[in-house]
């Protein structure tokens, strides 16, 4: 078993809740594109979710080779904002699936 993917979670290393609330929806969508029929798409490597209550954002951690730009802005990110970053330990049909 190996875990691919780092999780950010929106509690600061202090212990407080990081703001705003939707802060992963809006990384995500900074990386995202829109399809031809006007829809967001996020990037692959890059997904929101909800994680036992949490809202977190799953980072690929083969994103790093493949858009190297895009790993370090979003870890930058996490580091910045002193967000909690851990690996996924999600397995099954929980993983991010790889694009």
């Amino acid at each position: 078993m190996s875990y691919d993917d780092w999780i950010i979670t929106g509690t600061m290393e202090n212990g407080k809740r990081f703001r705003p609330s939707d802060w992963c929806e809006r990384l995500s969508a900074s990386l995202a594109s829109f399809l031809v029929d006007n829809r967001l798409r996020y990037a692959p490597g890059v997904q929101p979710c909800i994680i036992e209550g949490e809202r977190c954002l799953v980072v690929a951690r083969w994103l790093e080779a493949a858009d190297p730009a895009a790993f370090a802005f979003v870890m930058g990110f996490a580091r910045d904002n002193q967000l909690h970053v851990r690996l996924d330990r999600r397995t099954g049909e929980r993983e991010l699936q790889p694009y």
